[in-house]
């Protein structure tokens, strides 16, 4: 299984379980990933739920792989458009979960995978969790991650991260807003459900609402700004840029763009 989910009240915990491949998001990880919120949405004694990856990364982002192998099918646009759909309805799930979702950062965090963080109400970091979207450098763009990072750190930062595609360390992702906790590796879980803890003497309700009202009033504007990052992700993956930028991944080269 790539994902496994475990249950210590009043914290759930998900794990992104594929560490041989850094954690890297393949479709169905992504379905099992949503069915995994699903499940422990109905557990009325999970009041938080932590999210972790494991091994030595927290999520290296989308699996190149599979992202290589679909632009050889005859029906690669559908399914980018499909694929960039997928990603979007999970972030979308996240942000509307009911309960706060603490991102425990055990590692480096890319691309799709800084997604996930951006998608959680708490983010706790390690100081190896190094940040970066270095979509631009693979000839794609980071749709639907760009309105994220621009809602939590600011449209400043997000442009200065976004255009420069760099990879930043956690001590700046922390000053920048976007870790909210640097944690000792050994302790970053625990440190989670201790947090769990908290937002457990609190309301439910109230919780709730909380979410409600930072996500959909505050940040109404956050959802639609998927929607068309969603469309931009997909049509950037069925470009040449796009093509060339894989290859070259795999080939370990650097790319030639037109």
């Amino acid at each position: 299984m790539s994902i496994n989910v475990k249950k210590n009240v009043p914290s759930g915990t998900i794990i992104l379980s594929r560490p041989e491949k850094r954690n890297a998001l393949k479709r169905q990880m992504i379905r099992d990933l949503s069915q995994a919120f699903t499940d422990l949405h109905g557990e009325k004694q999970v009041r938080a739920v932590i999210l972790i990856g494991s091994g030595s990364v927290f999520c290296a982002g989308m699996d190149l792989g599979e992202m290589q192998q679909t632009a050889a099918e005859p029906d690669a646009q559908q399914q980018w458009y499909e694929d960039s759909e997928l990603y979007r309805e999970l972030i979308e799930q996240m942000l509307r979960f009911p309960k706060p979702i603490i991102a425990a950062v055990n590692g480096p965090a890319f691309a799709g995978g800084a997604g996930l963080l951006l998608a959680s109400d708490i983010v706790l970091a390690t100081r190896e969790a190094k940040f970066a979207l270095p979509e631009p450098k693979r000839g794609i763009v980071a749709g639907m991650v760009s309105p994220l990072l621009a809602f939590r750190a600011g449209g400043g930062a997000a442009t200065h991260l976004l255009l420069r595609a760099q990879t930043i360390t956690a001590a700046e992702a922390h000053r920048l807003g976007i870790y909210h906790e640097i944690v000792a590796e050994d302790l970053i879980w625990a440190h989670a459900h201790e947090i769990a803890k908290e937002i457990a003497e609190s309301a439910p309700e109230a919780i709730q609402l909380t979410k409600r009202m930072l996500y959909e009033n505050i940040g109404e504007q956050v959802f639609t700004h998927l929607a068309a990052g969603a469309a931009v992700s997909a049509t950037a993956r069925t470009t040449e840029a796009a093509t060339e930028g894989l290859a070259a991944f795999f080939e370990k080269r650097p790319p030639k763009w037109k």
